[in-house]
């Protein structure tokens, strides 16, 4: 549990704190946004010099082909056991954002791999951004089926084509891919520029915003009070369960120990940012309360706090 001894951890957790005990701390909405930017930046620039040395080999593609398949896997699994307890929009949101994924978790953990000297593949950046839209598409489609179905007049169904660009065309997801582009073609006469912004900045930058996390994360807790038994049930075994469901494809297909626990941790994941974004407007039914308050009051500090070293370490045990 060293991980909990890890400064930005440690800054997650005050910010936690500090929301509870109702605080003013705040973080200006541009300097978060800034932040988070600069992390995806930064993340993609990384994942680019890393695969400008290694080039794409076979392990690659199997670990995208994976990270596709687990990204269509997963909310389908999500929706299919939600609708019967649940009302059917409201499970199809719910798993749009548990088979979505969260950058920020994401970002968390490359740096405690890099921290613990566990080597992980720089295509992994790409990785978690095909895995951000297909469980919105899928819940897109779901929703406009359930809409027929039950002969909605006056709310029109969403055009499948403007989820498609808003979910590719998204700012963050963008600034990451493109990020990756420039770190492959500028490789290691980029890296050595770049570092003193990259890399020399990263983990100060990661705790500041882990703080504001930790601060959102503690005033999102109220937000599932009075939801359905089973929201909560599931934003406490969904993400376990997602994860070890990528630690018997990663095991499967032999993945090296730093991929897989990336995947795991993408599977476990729970989208507060993307999807919201999207869902807000093409699934207006829906109160965001319900799935942001699980997937950012419950699922996320939990996979900060305890995923990121509990699936470390199952992924060590099983490789």
């Amino acid at each position: 549990m060293s991980n909990l001894l890890d400064p930005s951890i440690l800054f997650f957790i005050f910010g936690i704190f500090a929301g509870l005990v109702k605080s003013n701390l705040e973080i200006p909405q541009p300097i978060s946004r800034f932040l988070s930017l600069y992390l995806l930046m930064a993340l993609g620039l990384k994942g680019g010099f890393a695969l400008n040395q290694s080039g794409f080999t076979l392990q690659i593609a199997i670990s995208l082909g994976l990270a596709i398949s687990l990204a269509l896997t997963i909310p389908l699994i999500g929706y299919n056991l939600l609708k019967r307890r649940l009302d059917k929009l409201d499970a199809a949101a719910i798993a749009a954002t548990y088979g979505s994924i969260s950058a920020v978790t994401f970002i968390t953990t490359t740096q405690v791999l890099d921290q613990s000297g566990i080597v992980y593949g720089g295509h992994m950046a790409a990785a978690m951004a095909m895995m951000e839209s297909p469980a919105i598409i899928i819940a897109i489609l779901f929703a406009n089926r359930i809409r027929q179905e039950r002969e909605y007049m006056k709310i029109s169904q969403t055009s499948l084509g403007k989820v498609l660009h808003e979910s590719f065309t998204d700012g963050g997801q963008l600034l990451l891919l493109g990020s990756l582009v420039v770190g492959l073609i500028s490789g290691d006469s980029g890296h050595k520029v770049m570092a003193p912004f990259s890399i020399d900045l990263f983990k100060g930058l990661l705790a500041f915003f882990l703080l504001d996390m930790g601060l959102v994360a503690a005033r999102s807790i109220g937000q599932i009070r009075d939801k359905p038994p089973i929201t909560l049930c599931y934003a406490l075994i969904a993400p376990p369960t997602h994860a070890l469901i990528a630690l018997s494809c990663c095991h499967f297909f032999t993945l090296p120990l730093g991929d897989t626990i990336l995947l795991m941790i993408l599977s476990a994941s729970a989208s507060y940012i993307a999807v919201p974004a999207v869902l807000r407007h093409s699934m207006p039914e829906v109160n965001p309360a319900l799935y942001m308050g699980m997937s950012l009051g419950i699922t996320f500090p939990l996979n900060i706090i305890l995923g990121i070293p509990i699936y470390s370490w199952i992924a060590k045990y099983f490789s």
